[in-house]
């Protein structure tokens, strides 16, 4: 080992999918390293341990593992494996404790018919099945006074019950209990004694806040894949500890932040959205530099799209589903659907041309894989279209089949609609960019927002291929294409800080306010923030504590989340508050009812505790000039959509592009880990840190800085 490898520190970011697993090593003063590998499902920590092994070798200074590892400070892990859990119903067997007369909450739900209009709508199946749901005689008012003593009997039933079922998972959430935690503390100790084997929520640890049955359906949740989770874990530190990693592994969560495996460990329902949750940070970083505090950012990867918008921070909802299946703790906006590399194309009973959201995954993967697989994906038709190179495809280490993605597009596509290859190609690439914009609409149209006025960060190593497409649907001038795009979520996770949230209800109207009670909660919950991050070693003066809070027009049904200065509250300024509210309330909704002198009520009171961690700076390289012709490789064939018809276009080599390197569309740009296409609509230059600005002809206005030297 060479003495510069010895002072060489690492950190790395991993984000396991479910068809490859990104990684992205950062290094001061060096440039990062990206690479991806296959996901292996069956058990996601084999593929880590294999990536984590070949980028060691991949190094400019290339070391064994166990000396890679041993200079990898830390490793920033997101994962899909509570999420896959999920979706496939695969988490552990889960018994529910709750209160007599609402175990069917979880059925019942909100109430509220999802579809209304559609008579073959199903209800969603709980993670819990009913006869695991178990209610127990107890009963506390909405302030926490025993109406009825919990009753240790039926707590003792419930657990018979489970041990005869092989249960491995306790949830307990009690009605009013977020007032009180007394008769849920008594029921746990109980189940810790009889059941010491099995995973143990209780609903006032995990979301002590009113509203039943989101509490319920979070705390099930929780309960349901902590099992697996903590195997995972296990496992992944295990062959982490002995290939010689000893530095810091810090988990992704669902708010953007990072936590301890310990902290995950107790609370697994935060990473339900842990994989994609880097790629907002990573997005906005990116349009920072062109004067950029908002974006709209995409990732399509082999499984699924991602979409979320980011305004000066990415947007934090305090409650969202999965699958149908609420989860009330605080996660980022982030929209998903079944729209990947991987997704399947078919026709439906109608004679429609669909794609997805069924995926073919990592194994088999798309047919021109050569693995197996027999029905057309997107991938397949990409190829087709002559967007990817058979020969380029990951490097070159993926070796890809042109004549079998023709021959089952044209067996599953092309002969029952009666069109040829190519036109059937191009309606699934079609298709598969119309589903994307409506998955972009949804998370801005959809929530009050004009897409035009932001620009697009594009990122999965499927993302560029269709980004141009997507922009032009929902007429976007300008995307950003950075140079880690392909990784951009593991690249964000490097980017995270240490988040815990807190949320208490405490039910009150303004101008009269409890303030004396009020700023008391609101210093115990900081003071609790305090506690976690002393644990993570994290100094004072690295904490923040932002609060906000829940409010709503007296007799609404839902309240609205939004930040207030501690300043405020700690002043006792109800004017300042309320004018928040209100403002608020009209961005959002069009209207207030200030005028009207309705009175205002708060419901929650939340706080988040942040603990800043270290980042690594970026390094810009300098102006190169507009010529792009050293990266230009090769000439090929492809679909230009604007013309509807194949066309001989340039391919330039990403990784040969240069500040200020201008490309005309259309034309592809090929990296090792994605491809950019180019449309004829669009030209593109590259900026300073190696993003690929992809901009509308003519509005060079939108990109002035990248195209000259900087003053």
């Amino acid at each position: 080992m060479t003495s510069s490898s010895r002072a060489r520190r690492f950190k790395v970011g991993i984000d396991v999918g479910g068809t490859f697993t990104d990684f992205f090593v950062r290094e001061a003063a060096r440039e990062p390293v990206i690479h991806k590998v296959l996901s292996t499902p069956a058990d996601p920590s084999i593929g880590v341990l294999a990536g984590l092994h070949e980028l060691a070798g991949a190094l400019d200074e290339p070391l064994e593992l166990a000396a890679f590892l041993g200079h990898v400070e830390v490793i920033v892990h997101g994962t899909t494996v509570t999420t896959n859990a999920t979706l496939t119903r695969r988490g552990a067997k889960t018994g529910l404790i709750t209160t007599a007369g609402v175990r069917d909450a979880l059925e019942m739900r909100r109430g509220i018919r999802e579809e209304r209009y559609n008579n073959r709508y199903t209800n969603v199946a709980p993670v819990v099945p009913r006869y695991l749901r178990v209610g127990v005689t107890e009963r506390l008012d909405r302030h926490g006074r025993t109406v009825q003593p919990l009753a240790l009997d039926d707590v003792r039933g419930a657990i018979d019950l489970f041990k005869a079922e092989g249960v491995k998972a306790v949830a307990i959430c009690f009605m009013n209990a977020f007032a009180n935690p007394a008769h849920e503390i008594e029921a746990a100790a109980l189940v810790r004694r009889e059941l010491p084997g099995a995973f143990l929520t209780t609903s006032t640890e995990l979301l002590p806040a009113i509203r039943f049955y989101d509490r319920v359906s979070t705390t099930a949740l929780n309960a349901y894949v902590g099992p697996i989770l903590d195997n995972y874990l296990a496992q992944l530190q295990r062959r982490l500890t002995e290939a010689g990693f000893a530095g810091a592994l810090l988990i992704m969560q669902s708010n953007g932040g990072v936590m301890t495996p310990d902290v995950a460990r107790k609370s697994p329902a935060l990473t339900l959205l842990s994989g994609p949750a880097g790629g907002p940070i990573a997005g906005l970083a990116a349009a920072r530099p062109h004067g950029k505090e908002s974006c709209i950012v995409v990732d399509m990867g082999g499984t699924s799209f991602e979409a979320a918008l980011v305004e000066k921070t990415p947007v934090v909802i305090k409650e969202g589903e999965i699958d149908r299946l609420r989860c009330a703790l605080p996660m980022l906006g982030i929209h998903t659907i079944g729209a990947g590399g991987g997704s399947i194309g078919w026709i439906d009973q109608g004679g429609l041309l669909r794609m997805g959201p069924h995926s073919a995954g990592a194994t088999p993967g798309p047919a021109c894989y050569g693995l197996g697989g027999e029905l057309p994906t997107t991938t397949d038709a990409n190829l087709v279209l002559g967007y990817l190179s058979a020969d380029f495809f990951s490097g070159g280490r993926i070796k890809l089949n042109p004549q079998t993605a023709r021959d089952v597009i044209a067996k599953n596509i092309a002969a029952p609609l009666g069109m040829t290859v190519e036109a059937a190609a191009a309606g699934m690439y079609r298709v598969a960019c119309t589903n994307m914009a409506q998955g972009v609409r949804a998370v801005t149209i959809e929530r009050g927002s004009d897409p035009r006025e932001f620009p697009l960060v594009v990122a999965g190593g499927a993302g560029p291929l269709h980004s141009c497409v997507i922009c032009n649907d929902l007429d976007i001038a300008l995307q950003i294409v950075p140079r880690e795009s392909s990784v951009l979520c593991a690249s964000g996770m490097l980017m995270g800080d240490l988040r815990h949230d807190f949320v208490r209800t405490f039910v009150d109207r303004f101008p009269d306010l409890q303030w004396q009670k009020l700023n008391a909660l609101i210093a115990e919950m900081i003071a609790a923030g305090d506690r976690i991050l002393a644990s993570e070693n994290i100094s004072p003066e690295r904490r923040q504590h932002a609060v906000a809070l829940d409010c709503r027009y007296l007799q609404q049904y839902h309240e609205m989340s939004f930040p207030v200065p501690l300043a405020a509250i700690e002043s006792r300024d109800a004017q300042a508050i309320l004018r928040l509210f209100h403002d608020e309330h009209n961005r959002l909704f069009g209207y207030s009812l200030e005028e009207e002198g309705t009175p205002v009520e708060i419901v929650n009171v939340r706080v988040q505790s942040v603990g800043m961690t270290d980042k690594l700076e970026s390094f810009g390289e300098p102006f190169s000039g507009a010529d792009a012709s050293p990266a230009h490789k090769a000439e090929r064939s492809a679909y230009v959509v604007e013309r509807e018809a194949f066309e001989t276009i340039p391919v330039f080599d990403g990784h040969r592009l240069h500040h200020g390197n201008r490309i005309a569309g259309p034309a592809l740009v090929e990296m090792v880990t994605t491809t950019a296409v180019i449309s004829a609509g669009y030209d593109a230059v590259t900026d300073k840190y190696g993003s690929l600005l992809i901009y509308r002809k003519g509005r060079e206005d939108l990109v002035s800085a990248a195209l000259r030297p900087a003053s």
